[in-house]
């Protein structure tokens, strides 16, 4: 039986493989262009492509695709045969480092936002030798950047590796000044964790609205929900505990570091969080972990929603980002030690990322927007739309005493007593944990809240560590120029602080008073919908902070703009339309057969004795009666909504238009229709309804 140590990594061609197969010169060579960005020679790109080829075809690969991120959401990949005809008539296996080190996939058929014409149709994929090869079925992957003819970005890969370079640059500035002379790199690393939903692949296929937009569009709620918390880390049923061991098999195999997997708190939601690595992979590793996800589901009958609010009423699914900041050196420079209140060089860039995400929060909310997320965010299971970050006591108090020039006294750390004396004492945190905050410090790192569980990760963090890199080029740029370090490195602290606490909250995020004063006391914002938070991206600051760090220039950056508020559209009219379909083609014929069937009891009731009054079928048919005309009016009504959108021009008004116009009209017709199956007999309903998703799973 294989072990874990020897599964994991298997299907990589991570360090260990490229030290057993590659020369001295040509793997110390590729470790400086991994680790320094030093420029790769053809040479060592054609013995890398020769290694990677031979352990492909030893594993069973028979063909090689560049594996890319392109701004679908989604992956892309197109799968070429390592075959070469041979003059005898044979065919032989050749992989050049041209191969390797270039692609060159369709950029007209990816969505650009006008950065491509559909008649210009060279692309590019350029390969990132810091994220490994990978074998994926019998294809060898290469993970890879897309660019267009031009040159501007066309993913979510080379924009993301730009900001880790501009905060890298930035960070190390900042060292510099504090001694740090050995510190050669400072990277980001996140840890992901993802949540989603199992459900029988039966039950799904049931359901038009699972297959199109993956989510229930109608669902009445069930006698029992989540109210009782029993499902919460609570015993994995079989069936599901079958999938998780494959699923972790899988991944292993990818040199994916999953490590905790458990039951989340609503009916058939479950979680799995990884072990923290570089930014950049992790994003990869989070991409792949969703696709492996759903496959592995297929095998075992199941269908894994990766959707952010899947049922309605019920916890939706998140994707919490751990982020921090660490050298090359081994140090995490988020981590406070034993002593934060002293730990000048923590304090720095503690408030660095405060400072950051204060003034730059429309980005990072905007990074997280989409028509599904737009459901779960202050929906009591996700945070509200205001970000505000949460430090804990002891931080706050540390940050309370410098800016008011005051000793800090210091936080016990108290030993909690169980009452069992077999059980052992431990000590307890000087803080707890604020579930409710969109982006918390948990010890050494920040836990951004906010992602739907099918974005990529890629995203936030790109705009997280461009707004970091940029403060930290601030402080950078002062404290360089001061004649005395400590006194102004105290002042700056003092200074940020002060202007930047606003953003600082340890209570609930789901009060309504906190929402009240975090907009009309303290000024920041509340985007509650797409619409309003793509409008941050185009602002003038924003738009600077991105275009002078290089990390996306303003036209990449409004094409990005055009895609978001396109597909928010897209995925809201396709909603629409299969509402409309479900009303007219299932939900009404359903309906109006049991009314049929109601009215004709009656009839053979009143028939076979006149004196019967039929009290309960004459009731509950005048009331389905009245919900057919509803439903069919509610129908209509979206029908001519969707109609009129037809003449509303450019995205933006389109964007509002549907929110204002549109989701109204979805959520009357779902009202209506929901009620309608709370009195329609069981057997009458055309598909599967919430308790069978939710508890169908055995």
């Amino acid at each position: 039986m294989t072990t874990v140590p020897e599964l994991f990594g298997s299907r990589v061609f991570d360090d260990r493989v490229m030290k057993a197969r590659l020369s001295g010169n040509v793997y110390n060579s590729l470790k400086q262009t991994i680790e320094a960005g030093k420029k790769l020679d053809l040479s060592v790109a054609n013995a890398v492509a020769a290694a990677m080829r031979d352990w492909a075809v030893e594993n069973g690969a028979t063909h090689f695709t560049h594996w890319f991120q392109p701004l679908t959401g989604i992956t892309a990949e197109k799968h070429d045969s390592f075959i070469s005809p041979a003059p005898d008539g044979r065919v032989i296996m050749e992989f050049s480092g041209k191969e390797l080190i270039k692609g060159e996939p369709d950029a007209s058929s990816f969505p650009s936002g006008g950065l491509r014409a559909t008649f210009e149709a060279r692309g590019y994929t350029a390969w990132d030798p810091t994220s490994y090869a990978f074998i994926k079925g019998k294809t060898l992957c290469i993970p890879t950047a897309f660019c267009s003819y031009g040159g501007e970005a066309l993913d979510k890969k080379t924009p993301l590796l730009r900001s880790m370079e501009a905060l890298n640059k930035q960070a190390l500035r900042v060292l510099k000044l504090f001694g740090n002379e050995d510190v050669k790199r400072v990277t980001t690393s996140v840890g992901p964790e993802q949540e989603y939903f199992l459900v029988d692949r039966a039950m799904y296929e049931k359901r038009h609205d699972l297959i199109y937009t993956g989510r229930t569009l109608f669902g009445a709620k069930p006698p029992k929900g989540q109210e009782l918390d029993d499902h919460y880390f609570g015993s994995i049923k079989p069936r599901v505990a079958a999938y998780m061991e494959e699923l972790n098999e899988e991944l292993w195999k990818l040199g994916i570091l999953a490590k905790t997997e458990h039951n989340e708190v609503a009916p058939a939601q479950h979680e799995l969080a990884p072990i923290y690595t570089t930014t950049n992979i992790a994003c990869d590793h989070n991409q792949l972990t969703m696709e492996i996800m759903q496959k592995v589901a297929a095998k075992h009958g199941l269908v894994c929603l990766l959707h952010e609010k899947p049922f309605a009423g019920v916890n939706g699914s998140g994707k919490h980002n751990n982020w921090s900041i660490s050298t090359d050196t081994g140090v995490n420079l988020l981590s406070p030690g034993d002593t934060p209140y002293e730990n000048a060089q923590f304090l720095l860039f503690l408030v660095a990322v405060i400072q950051a995400v204060d003034e730059y929060q429309g980005l990072l909310r905007a990074a997280v927007a989409t028509a599904g997320n737009d459901h779960r965010l202050g929906a009591n299971e996700a945070p509200p739309a205001v970000i505000s970050i949460f430090l804990g006591d002891e931080l706050t108090a540390v940050l309370d005493a410098i800016e008011q020039a005051v000793p800090y006294s210091g936080a016990e750390k108290k030993k909690l007593k169980l009452g069992v004396a077999a059980l052992p004492r431990f000590v307890r945190d000087t803080t707890d944990r604020n579930r409710t905050s969109p982006f918390a410090f948990t010890g050494n790192k920040f836990e951004f809240r906010m992602l739907g569980s099918n974005n990529s990760i890629a995203c936030t963090n790109i705009m997280l560590n461009t707004a970091v890199a940029e403060i930290l080029r601030r402080y950078a740029d002062q404290l360089e120029e001061a004649a005395d370090f400590d006194a102004a490195l105290h002042d700056l602290i003092k200074e940020t602080i002060s202007a930047h606490k606003r953003i600082i909250f340890n209570g609930n995020g789901y009060d309504d008073a906190w929402i009240q004063e975090a907009t009309e006391e303290r000024g920041l914002l509340n985007l509650r919908t797409t619409p309003e938070a793509m409008g941050a991206t185009l602002e003038p600051k924003n738009m600077e902070l991105l275009a002078s760090h290089k990390v996306l220039s303003e036209t990449e950056l409004r094409s990005r703009y055009e895609i978001q508020m396109e597909n928010y559209c897209k995925t809201v009219r396709i909603e629409a339309l299969t509402m409309r379909d479900m009303a007219r083609k299932e939900i009404l014929p359903a309906v109006e057969s049991y009314v049929s069937t109601l009215a004709a009891t009656t009839a053979a009731k009143k028939a076979a004795d006149s004196a019967l009054a039929c009290g309960y079928e004459t009731k509950l048919l005048k009331k389905l009666a009245s919900l057919v005309d509803t439903i069919d009016g509610r129908t209509e009504a979206l029908e001519t909504a969707l109609v009129k959108l037809e003449t509303v021009n450019g995205i933006t008004e389109e964007a509002f238009a549907i929110r204002d116009m549109i989701l109204p009209k979805m959520n009357e017709l779902r009202e209506v229709c929901d009620e309608a199956e709370t009195l329609t007999a069981a057997n009458y309903w055309p598909f599967p309804t919430y308790g069978d998703l939710l508890f169908g799973v055995r």
